[in-house]
């Protein structure tokens, strides 16, 4: 068997690189991973007509300019988001599926709670930028939870996310992610969740992932991360061993029908 090969895709705050840099170190030199950023920050602004479909043929494009005929896919938050659509529109190109709490507010017969959360969200659109990524934060994470302060002076890439999550926010309204081709998705799939996240989130894009579509689905619980100090930034190595672990049953389980290559 050869490297294990995989795209991850970070959420809509940072960026691939710091994302995903002490994973990828903790992955070691047997994993081929390539940290991807979003379509949705190539230029100052989101590009014009944006969705998860740019970001799907992103992938598509990174993944063919490798020869990747199959590899395996990890998506954070936002990218989580992409990644489930990847796996909708393309299932023969991946291995495995693996979500890193991925934002997802559909029409999918949400309960009360959570659809009351994402009501919320939606009137972030309305707030000033210096107030947008604080209130964002916050309806993340369980009402005990302490968030970081902002960095000061922020990242010059910062003054792109309130436009790109405002962009996520408007796609999440209007999007078709096909419900019968995500249940007819056999590969393994594996979700990472923590255990100071907003339950009424994650918490139950997990449970509805579980029972409704993915036949081979297993959840792991990080019980002191959140959404905003994830264990692919804070504990690398015990998501690290997670996801080899997750990878290479998957290539043996599925190597006959699809080959790596």
């Amino acid at each position: 068997m050869g490297p294990i090969r995989v795209i991850l895709l970070p959420g809509s705050v940072l960026p691939a690189e710091p994302a995903y840099g002490a994973l990828i170190r903790a992955l070691g030199p047997h994993v081929e991973a390539v940290a991807k950023d979003l379509e949705l920050y190539a230029g100052d602004a989101p590009p014009q007509g944006w969705s998860l479909d740019t970001e799907i043929d992103g992938v598509l494009r990174e993944a063919d300019a490798r020869g990747w005929q199959t590899f395996h896919l990890v998506g954070y938050s936002g990218g989580g988001a992409a990644a489930l659509a990847f796996a909708a529109k393309h299932p023969d190109r991946l291995l495995s599926l693996g979500l890193l709490e991925p934002a997802w507010a559909g029409d999918w017969d949400w309960s009360p709670a959570h659809a009351q959360l994402w009501k919320q969200y939606e009137q972030l659109e309305t707030l000033p930028p210096e107030q947008f990524m604080a209130a964002f934060m916050r309806l993340g994470v369980k009402p005990d939870v302490v968030l970081p302060p902002p960095p000061d002076p922020p990242p010059p890439w910062m003054a792109k996310r309130p436009a790109g999550i405002r962009a996520f926010l408007q796609t999440f309204k209007t999007y078709d992610l096909d419900r019968a081709r995500l249940a007819a998705f056999r590969q393994p799939v594996f979700f990472a969740l923590g255990g100071l996240s907003n339950p009424d989130d994650h918490g139950e894009v997990a449970t509805r992932l579980s029972r409704v579509f993915f036949p081979d689905f297993h959840v792991e619980v990080f019980p002191h991360r959140h959404h905003f100090d994830p264990p692919h930034r804070i504990e690398p190595e015990r998501l690290a061993g997670l996801l080899k672990r997750h990878w290479e049953q998957a290539e043996t389980a599925f190597q006959p029908q699809h080959g790596v290559t």
